[in-house]
């Protein structure tokens, strides 16, 4: 029996239904179903759901004639589902990476019939909210399963469908369905758990829910909010049918409801003013009807007042309160936006002084000579020494040691520079001082835009990778990718270049496509790489031996790229899986993008059970050294590490939406440097097939390496120091 079937109703859900499925469908567990449910919507969703079903056969589609309502489309999946457990979850929502093997544990070991999940509120300007689960259990009740009547406190936790998980033998049994109109979960959640003889939580963030700006019954003003009336008089109902021990639950239910029915009363994106003294009338008639003969526990303070007015039926005096609170809410935001202003902008007053006078200094300093033997260093907008600046360094101190080479770093990475590089901080009176001065600026990206270009001056850019993602102008075509760039002001700092190094000749096309100006192309190969070219193999075991790694063990390197388009997302990768499949002589090596090298921590060299966070280690080209196979998507990595001729594997999980939101060069899956998988599982299967070093895989590699890393031969840097230092010819 498959364990999970997950019911997905759309209906207008079509720029989240993808999201939705592919956060279910990439979790690393299979034993499950998709049945969505296309609720006669008139969007593309019925196509998505159809597009899914076509390439897994996890996901069953089910097409309605006509449209029924979010609660009836739960039903008709329900009555289809297979599953000895089910899971409502709206098609505008979505999975949290990697939860859906703990929810599996978590049903497997303690069989309950409902199993509460945490979430988390993710609001339409991409802002979090926690939810109420910390303040309800603040201890965490663990494994253990209970009733309702023992934990009356579990009512507290939002009343929705798709925050628990419910076995579907007891939903059958029980005969609990979902009623049609809206505040559904109402009386679909609340007898469940009644009902329930086992409940259990797992104190996990499991779901992500959409908080949308528009389209959301939560946000639409209209007379169907009076439907959560009829919501909360069937569970009652289904009280008084069922009585016995339930009973017991009245008061908790009872303040559930009228807390329920403040809050949308509450909400002005939901009743409109003319129709809240109906609204509220209801309300008292429902304290009356249905309050407990033994009372219930009454809230203090402002919500304890507001109850006690309902239960008064005293509407004038209900709702001038809340003009007072609001007026009052009105007052606090303002006095605390005062108070938030006030010192932020006497330190930005303060700040802007600083600045604007070391911009004086700065163009002050521009009317001075040029120093015939500066050059200034950057990589990576001042993360620190790398790259093909680093390189270039390297190669000047030892070709030409009569120009003085200064770095520019931030003032938290001062501690990542090798002994003897001299350094100037950002910001500070030097580093203004020795870009007015400098004769050459060597950078892999651009320095900032207040830079001028000096006459006599030489620019040069590197560059930091061979591109797959488009760059520079076309990503125009993508604006998702380029979210805020100004590419006026992109222009005036390509207009800087003298010299632009390019790797290949592929490289040389797309710079001159993306980034027209007159600058000199020198195609020299990637001064990076030389020492991959040039590495001994008692150099690569020295590199092993300082990681911690034997020389006898396999070692695995992921190094995924940054989305620009989605900020934070990350691959799904269970590195725990990996370690498995690679066995007892394997190791693990993780590096994240230098975007998010704030969230690095240092890790000590032995990463536990094989698996080692590599992303602060400072030189890449060490863990290029130390790995048997690279594993990454789409970042430049690629390019270099095909210059030790070992096995790559693509792994591109979101191919499709990152070339049509990012857009692509060339088809990295047509034209792979070695394997290619589309999913984790087929990752694994990589691994555990032999897919890695397969013949095909080989020629892959051989045909990459020739078209991009033909000029990475270990003398790349010396090309451009004779060339730009030196004056020698091209």
């Amino acid at each position: 029996m498959t364990l999970l079937s997950f019911v997905v109703p759309a209906y207008r859900v079509q720029g989240y239904l993808r999201e939705c499925l592919d956060s279910i469908l990439e979790q690393p567990y299979d034993d499950l179903e998709v049945i969505g449910i296309d609720d006669a919507s008139p969007d593309d969703s019925a196509e998505i759901l159809a597009e899914y079903a076509h390439r897994d056969p996890r996901v069953r589609p089910v097409v309605l004639a006509e449209n029924v309502g979010l609660g009836p489309a739960r039903n008709i999946g329900l009555d289809r589902a297979v599953g000895e457990y089910v899971w409502f979850v709206d098609g505008d929502d979505w999975l949290v990476p990697g939860c859906l093997p703990h929810v599996a544990d978590r049903l497997v070991a303690t069989r309950p019939d409902v199993l509460i999940v945490d979430h988390v509120r993710v609001h339409w300007n991409n802002v979090g909210t926690r939810s109420a689960m910390r303040d309800v259990f603040p201890e965490p009740p663990g494994e253990a399963t209970f009733r309702l009547t023992d934990r009356p406190e579990t009512t507290r936790l939002l009343h929705t469908a798709w925050n628990r998980v419910a076995r579907r033998e007891f939903l059958v049994e029980r005969g609990l369905r979902f009623a049609p109109g809206w505040y559904e979960d109402v009386s679909f959640s609340y007898p469940a758990l009644m009902a329930a003889g086992r409940i259990g939580v797992l104190d996990r963030v499991c779901l992500n829910y959409r908080q949308r700006r528009t389209g959301a019954i939560t946000r639409t003003r209209g007379d169907r909010h009076f439907e959560v009336f009829a919501q909360w008089h069937r569970v009652f109902r289904l009280m008084d049918r069922w009585d016995g021990p339930v009973d017991a639950l009245r008061p908790a239910l009872f303040e559930r409801m009228i807390w329920h029915y403040l809050t949308v009363l509450g909400n002005g994106e939901r009743i409109d003013s003319a129709l809240r003294p109906a609204f509220f009338a209801q309300i008292h008639a429902d304290y009356a009807r249905f309050l407990p003969p033994g009372g219930y526990p009454v809230p203090s303070g402002v919500e304890g007042l507001k109850h006690r007015l309902v239960a008064a039926g005293r509407w004038r005096t209900f709702s001038a309160l809340r003009g007072a609170n609001q007026a009052a809410d009105t007052a606090r935001r303002t006095a605390r936006k005062v108070r938030r202003r006030v010192l932020p902008v006497a330190r930005r007053t303060a700040r802007k002084a600083r600045n604007s006078a070391l911009r004086e200094y700065y163009r002050g300093e521009l009317h001075r000579p040029l120093d015939p033997t500066l050059a200034v260093f950057a990589a990576y907008w001042y993360r620190g020494f790398a790259c093909n600046p680093a390189a270039i360094y390297t190669a000047a101190r030892r070709l030409a040691p009569e120009v003085r080479g200064v770095w520019v770093v931030r003032r938290d990475r001062v501690g990542t520079l090798p002994p003897g590089v001299e350094y100037v901080v950002a910001g500070t009176r030097d580093y203004y001082r020795a870009l007015a001065r400098a004769r050459w600026l060597v950078n892999n990206v651009n320095f900032p835009d207040f830079v001028r270009k000096r006459p006599g001056s030489v620019h040069v850019q590197t560059h930091h990778g061979t591109p797959v993602k488009v760059m520079g102008l076309d990503q125009q075509r993508y604006p998702t990718g380029a979210m805020g760039m100004n590419f006026a002001k992109l222009l005036h700092r390509v207009d800087r270049w003298d010299v632009s190094v390019s790797s290949n000749s592929f490289s040389t096309q797309m710079w001159e496509r993306a980034y027209p100006a007159a600058y000199r192309t020198l195609e020299v190969g990637y001064p990076r790489n030389d020492r991959l070219a040039l590495a001994t193999p008692d150099e690569c075991q020295q590199v092993r031996k300082e990681l911690g790694i034997g020389p006898d063990e396999f070692v695995v390197l992921y190094a995924p790229t940054h989305r620009e388009h989605l900020p934070g997302w990350r691959p799904p990768f269970d590195p725990d899986r990996m370690r498995d499949v690679l066995g007892p002589a394997g190791r693990l090596l993780m590096r994240s993008h230098y975007f998010h090298d704030r969230d690095r921590r240092p890790r000590g060299p032995a990463g536990g059970g094989g698996v080692l966070d590599v992303s602060a280690h400072d030189r890449v080209e060490d863990l290029y050294l130390a790995a048997d196979v690279l594993v990454t998507d789409y970042s430049s990595a690629m390019f270099d590490y095909a210059v030790l001729d070992r096995p790559i594997v693509v792994y591109a999980p979101d191919w499709d939406a990152y070339r049509v939101a990012r857009g692509v060069y060339f088809d990295l899956i047509a034209e792979p440097p070695g394997a290619v998988a589309l999913d984790f599982p087929a990752l694994l299967e990589v691994f555990r097939s032999g897919a890695l070093h397969s013949v095909g895989a080989e020629q892959h590699r051989q045909r990459f390496r020739a078209r991009f890393c033909a000029l990475d031969d270990g003398y790349a840097a010396e090309r451009v120091v004779r060339h730009v230092f030196l004056g020698e010819p091209a």
